[in-house]
């Protein structure tokens, strides 16, 4: 084991990680529970999808593990699975659930391409060390916000005026206007899973503060315990969930290519290929960095193979009847707990498909109160990326800046890259060509990239 995975020459050894291994699965449970909710919209099987995305991210992830040798766990991403649904939907969707799954499956094969041409892989030389590190550092605060929304600490309130009316109508999606909402905090008195939550969250910085191996899988355990007495950790789903797996109603092969011809069809294809262009690049580069890999020799390489992964496990996913599969930023939790090498995402990959047996009653007593503090402690602990960045020079500034910002603001990684990738592109190509002041060197990649950000918001514009 040692031997395969270079253990030793990490630094880490099998404890360590198979606890990273299984603090990643459980931050990253909820997908189980939440695919097969938003999919079913679109009148395909909750079973069924709950099949495909445990196993689908059980074999994906184990593929990153023992072809790779990197501790990053995969499942469909949230993001497009929404857009899957919206698409496919049951009723006044643009297309069947089974000519979605072919779109997915066709992006996944461009994906591949992408990456055995190198276009993904130079990405990573030609985007300047400000924007990697402005990156982590986004995805970090983006981890941040979702844990305080999942621990219900912070949300979106309404604070009055013209679309009240809209909103009581509950027609559909409502453009607030800016003074109509606020940020606000939660009433940690009447509101049990935002004090659990602190209580989870003062677990986890202490155990973290004294440096204890495996302490956010430890905070997470013990704030799941706290909240059965607060009535916040659900048991009763103990009951409810089965240890046998149901195989009925399945959606593995049931692909459509019936509208490969159509115009709309490849709509959806360009959409999810913009989408996971930018989301898994900033993930795999972001979790890359903050586990020390991009400053190994065999960084870059092994960076390369977990591309292919990752495109490989978009048509992998859609063969067995779900969305887009893509790394998931809450790796980066396994990778804070010490998680190094590919052990770890085995680890995690053998969770998910023991998830399709046994593990399916013990996931679903995990309340969101006991992983969102290990979501918001890797955002504190991704925050140290910042102080690499330049921030004397308002040309690496100002993009950094705004990838960051970015990110948590609109919810979104591939904003973030795509907004910073473009205001590099324009403050140095400028300075480049009017200053004598040309320190900054702006690989012609990075116009592509900006071309293709730009063309990504005017294509994706109301999507």
């Amino acid at each position: 084991m040692d031997r395969y995975f270079k253990l030793r020459e990490h630094g880490t050894n099998p404890r360590t990680e198979i606890i990273a291994g299984i603090t990643t699965f459980v931050t990253m449970a909820y997908i189980l529970f939440l695919n097969p909710t938003i999919l079913a919209g679109t009148g395909m099987s909750q079973n069924a999808v709950f099949f495909a995305t445990a196993l689908g991210a059980g074999l994906v992830t184990l593929m990153m593990g023992l072809f790779v040798n990197f501790p990053v766990g995969l499942a469909p991403g949230m993001g497009l699975n929404a857009y899957f649904a919206v698409v496919a939907a049951a009723n006044g969707g643009s297309m069947t659930w089974q000519i979605a799954l072919g779109a997915v499956f066709v992006s996944g094969i461009i994906f591949i391409l992408l990456t055995i041409s190198g276009f993904r892989q130079m990405l990573v030389k030609a985007l300047p060390d400000s924007l990697k590190y402005a990156i982590t550092v986004g995805i970090g605060l983006f981890i941040t916000f979702i844990g305080l929304k999942l621990g219900e600490i912070s949300g979106v309130t309404f604070t009055g005026g013209p679309s009240a009316g809209a909103i009581a109508k509950g027609t559909g999606a409502v453009n607030l206007l800016f003074f109509e909402w606020n940020i606000g905090i939660a009433n940690f008195v009447e509101n049990k899973t935002a004090a659990l939550t602190i209580i989870g969250l003062l677990i986890a910085g202490v155990l973290t503060t004294l440096r204890v191996r495996g302490g956010l899988l430890i905070a997470i355990i013990l704030t799941t315990l706290i909240g059965i007495p607060m009535g916040v950790t659900p048991v009763e789903n103990w009951s409810k969930t089965s240890f046998l797996p149901n195989f009925s109603d399945l959606a593995v092969g049931k692909l459509d290519f019936s509208m490969l011809g159509s115009g709309l069809f490849w709509e959806v294809v360009i959409v999810m290929v913009f989408v996971e262009l930018f989301d898994s690049f900033g993930t795999l580069v972001g979790t890359a960095q903050r586990a020390g890999l991009m400053d190994r020799p065999d960084g870059e390489k092994r960076l390369s193979r977990a591309m292919f992964v990752d495109g490989a496990g978009v048509s992998i996913g859609a063969l067995l009847g779900v969305t887009p599969m893509t790394a998931y930023i809450e790796s980066a939790a396994g990778i804070e707990s010490g998680g190094r090498t590919g052990l770890t995402a085995v680890t995690t990959g053998i969770l998910f498909l023991l998830a399709i047996v046994v593990l399916a009653p013990f996931a679903a007593i995990i309340p969101d109160a006991a992983t969102a503090p290990a979501l918001i402690i890797v955002g504190v602990l991704m925050m140290g990326s910042v102080r690499h960045i330049e921030w004397d020079d308002f040309g690496i500034a100002m993009p950094a800046f705004l990838t960051i910002a970015i990110m948590p603001f609109t919810y979104s990684i591939a904003n973030g890259i795509a907004v910073g990738s473009v205001a590099f592109v324009i403050l140095n190509g400028v300075r480049n060509l009017v200053s004598k002041d040309k320190k900054v060197h702006v690989h012609w990649l990075m116009w592509v990239i900006a071309i293709l950000a730009v063309a990504r918001f005017i294509f994706l514009a109301g999507k």
